[in-house]
């Protein structure tokens, strides 16, 4: 099977596809954008979170011919340039909150997320959109904290 899609606004074709296959395995295995982790495969952490046609999703539970022709956006397509992170990555940056790093880039995806739909959240809202990731690490608070800090710049 072939897939054939954008990946972080550039055409990508995969071939050799087997049913089953996730369209995380997809992103890490076979076109080498790491970002999106692969940690439960359930759908329960949020490590994989990625943009598909805009809508956020968990790229572990989407099939990966679900991406024909559909337009996916992972943690390395936020950032304007290879030089320059995006804003709501350089908040995590600065508040302390990428320790392992291993739930970091779904919550900087969820984040992104949140913040186009509602530029100054409350930490309500902020603890809402983020319930679908967990972290073991942090402890939340620097999470919070990057949050308020991407919203505030």
């Amino acid at each position: 099977m072939r897939l054939t899609c954008t990946i972080n606004g550039e055409p990508r074709e995969v071939d050799g596809l087997w049913e089953g296959e996730s369209l995380l395995y997809v992103l890490r295995e076979r076109l080498a954008l790491p970002g999106s982790k692969n940690a439960c495969e359930q759908g329960e952490c949020g490590s994989c979170s990625v943009y598909l046609d805009g809508v956020l999703v968990c790229s572990c539970l989407v099939a990966a011919g679900q991406a024909e022709g559909r337009a996916v956006v992972t943690v390395e397509g936020l950032a304007p340039s290879e030089e320059e992170l995006h804003p709501v990555q350089a908040a995590f940056v600065e508040a302390g909150a990428v320790q392992c790093g291993f739930c970091t880039p779904g919550l900087i995806v969820a984040t992104h997320d949140l913040l186009a739909r509602n530029p100054s959240p409350s930490d309500a809202e902020i603890r809402e959109a983020l319930a679908g990731n967990l972290c073991r690490c942090t402890g939340y608070e620097k999470i919070l904290d990057a949050v308020r800090l991407a919203a505030a710049s």
